[in-house]
């Protein structure tokens, strides 16, 4: 999204900075928790229901590449997303973005299975995970803007921060409820979740997700324009392409941001959600894992994650501190 809106002003925001803080933790909040919602029935459930049985290797890949189709989408929705709030503004893109994932995480918990629709289900499945790449490819970026955009003077690090907060949040809240409902429906071979899980339960997280949504779309509604939009528009300097602006004159930091971001998912992924499958795979299962129980495997994972959250915290009032942060 182009930075040309995003010029300090001086006086007050337009927004109180609770609100901001909280329109902007809430919304990825809630896009991470979906996303993240998806990537643990990736391991636990859509292998088993969405593809053909027989070859639980084949279907376990099967579902990773469809999990991995939102990376695919996420650009896409970076660059419409970003080419429509530097033109119409900042709210539109994050009630956008928010309604578009909450919407297709919706429908995932809705989907019928592969015994039922066929390979309809997987394709299905596909055009989902699409739009919930589609819609995250605009969420953070509109959100990054938002928090900056309304922060104080001196305060843009650290309000910038929030945003970066609902990535770990996200996570311990999808897998969270995994969790209580794995516990709630027990399953009495540690390599397969139960048939009530399977049959039901994972739909829970899901449908669930239609709650969230309308918190995130009660508290993003009540946002205004950021003074920093409403100047820029009213001395005429929104740009027409503004995709083309940024290509033309921020080409560097646009490939350099592009594979900071490459190797932090790339490791952050292999870390939740692959390692989800490894470490839960038997030790003498085709493709060997380490072994862990489910419920225990995970705690660990939320346990690193909280680390994440903290000291995503920590870089913000240091830069703010240096002088980095000061507009």
């Amino acid at each position: 999204m182009s930075s040309i809106a995003a010029t300090p002003t001086r006086g007050a925001p337009a927004n109180p900075r609770s609100r901001v803080i909280l329109a902007s933790l809430v919304g990825t909040t809630i896009e991470f928790y979906d996303f993240y919602v998806y990537a643990t029935a990736a391991v636990l459930v859509f292998p088993h229901l969405f593809f053909p049985a027989g070859n639980e290797t084949t279907a376990l890949l099967a579902s990773f590449a469809v999990f991995g189709a939102a990376m695919v989408a996420r650009p896409l929705g970076a660059i419409f997303f970003g080419h429509l709030g530097d033109r119409r503004g900042r709210k539109i893109i994050l009630v956008g973005a928010l309604l578009t994932m909450g919407t297709a995480t919706f429908l995932i918990g809705l989907l019928p299975t592969y015994a039922t629709l066929g390979w309809l289900a997987p394709a299905l499945l596909v055009v989902m995970r699409l739009a919930q790449g589609f819609a995250l490819g605009g969420e953070w970026s509109g959100a990054a803007l938002v928090a900056t955009e309304n922060a104080p003077p001196g305060k843009r690090a650290i309000f910038g921060t929030f945003p970066q907060l609902g990535a770990p949040i996200g996570f311990i809240l999808a897998n969270g409820l995994f969790l209580i409902i794995a516990a709630v429906l027990p399953s009495d071979d540690p390599s397969r979740p139960s048939q009530a899980f399977l049959e039901w339960g994972w739909r829970i997280p899901f449908l669930f997700s239609v709650v969230m949504v309308a918190v995130g779309l009660w508290v993003r509604l009540n946002l205004v324009e950021s003074r920093a939009f409403e100047k820029t528009v009213q001395a005429g300097k929104v740009r027409k392409l503004p995709l083309a602006t940024v290509f033309s004159t921020h080409s560097r930091e646009l490939i350099l941001g592009t594979f900071y971001m490459l190797a932090t998912y790339v490791l952050f992924y292999l870390m939740t959600t692959f390692s989800l499958s490894y470490g839960r795979a038997a030790t003498t299962s085709p493709l060997p894992g380490l072994g862990y129980d489910y419920t225990r495997f995970v705690l660990m994972m939320i346990v690193g994650v909280v680390f994440f959250g903290v000291f995503t915290l920590v870089p913000g009032p240091g830069r703010n501190a240096g002088g980095g942060g000061r507009r």
